[in-house]
């Protein structure tokens, strides 16, 4: 999934990094690589407690969405991607069938992101229960 992140930077400290789709998840660094690299760790982090409490993971906004939020009007925006399907330590095989044409495009689209089917699959569900399951 791609987070769309705001980071900050004053003259006399690190860069700071806001993830705005996960309130209170925040990283920092002395380089903005560093920076970006450590979000997706604090990311992945918030994530896990998220699903620890069996709550259902939000889905990250378009960086439009965000634009009119003063808290973030002297930020630089950019995205971080976190496979979420490595995410929460174990993962369980299961048997699921597609009609073939949509397996198809399922997977065209996966090659074509630099994804595979099962991080795609995880993503579309993560997806369907925020929007459906609350």
């Amino acid at each position: 999934m791609n987070f769309p992140v705001v980071v900050h930077k004053d003259s006399d400290s690190a860069y700071g990094v806001t993830v705005p789709d996960l309130p209170g998840c925040f990283s920092a660094g002395d380089t903005l690589d560093e920076a970006l690299e450590n979000t997706k760790e604090a990311i992945a982090c918030h994530i896990e407690g998220l699903l620890m409490d069996d709550e259902f993971l939000p889905i990250p906004q378009a960086i439009e969405k965000h634009y009119q939020n003063p808290d973030y009007s002297d930020g630089i925006w950019d995205s971080v991607r976190v496979d979420i399907s490595t995410i929460s330590g174990n993962s369980k095989p299961i048997e699921v069938i597609f009609p073939e044409k949509i397996l198809s495009q399922l997977d065209r689209y996966a090659k074509k992101q630099g994804e595979n089917r099962s991080s795609l699959l995880v993503q579309a569900t993560v997806e369907y229960l925020s929007v459906h399951a609350q």
